[in-house]
């Protein structure tokens, strides 16, 4: 015996989520945050560890490697500008017929970076994921900002030296510590240690 289920309208296959947060730090300190957030420190809302994979280049794949061999492809990167930019494509934790687009757009604003955050779903969504998604991304996008370091005196968590300090008007502006720089090639080290993409480069 097979049952066929027919949608009632275009409207119970899609799903959008748009969301946006204020970060207190750079873009660059803002898209490392956010690169390191959705790969190896990424975890649920309720706190657990959920650590991921970002090949953060265009092709790249978005997963949870289970070990062995086993592991979960949520999709691959499908355009990425650093450092205002990153946008994935792939079902993400939908494990059925559904394609998803992603898209985390940077930009300069109020001394600091606004992320805008954008979820486009096609297919047969499940009501438990469409119910829950906008917790979900609404953690990680905070996740992203207590990365960065918006507390009183930190602009991020990079090993760049600077400092931060709250002008007038009550917003956020980064200074340079110059008597605390590092050099040039350990700046760039550490960011690449984080994207794992400048093998080979001096």
């Amino acid at each position: 015996m097979s049952m066929i289920q027919t949608a009632a309208g275009i409207e119970s296959l899609t799903l959008t989520v748009t969301q946006e947060i204020h970060v207190g730090t750079t873009l660059e300190g803002t898209f490392a945050a956010l690169l390191e957030q959705i790969g190896p420190e990424n975890d649920t809302p309720d706190g657990k560890a959920m650590p991921m994979k970002i090949e953060p280049w265009p092709g790249g794949r978005w997963y949870r490697d289970l070990g062995d061999g086993n592991g979960h492809l949520w999709g691959h990167v499908q355009a990425i500008k650093r450092p205002t930019l990153l946008e994935i494509s792939g079902p993400l934790f939908m494990s059925y017929a559904v394609v998803s687009n992603v898209q985390y757009r940077l930009s300069e604003a109020d001394g600091g970076t606004l992320i805008e955050f954008h979820h486009k779903a096609l297919g047969v969504i499940q009501d438990d994921h469409r119910q829950n998604v906008g917790r979900g991304w609404g953690h990680i996008l905070s996740r992203v900002r207590a990365r960065a370091g918006t507390d009183p005196r930190g602009c991020g968590s990079l090993p760049d030296a600077a400092a931060c300090n709250v002008d007038g008007q009550g917003r956020r502006r980064r200074v340079r510590d110059r008597g605390a720089l590092p050099d040039a090639g350990a700046v760039r080290r550490a960011v690449c240690s984080l994207w794992d993409d400048c093998v080979g480069r001096d």
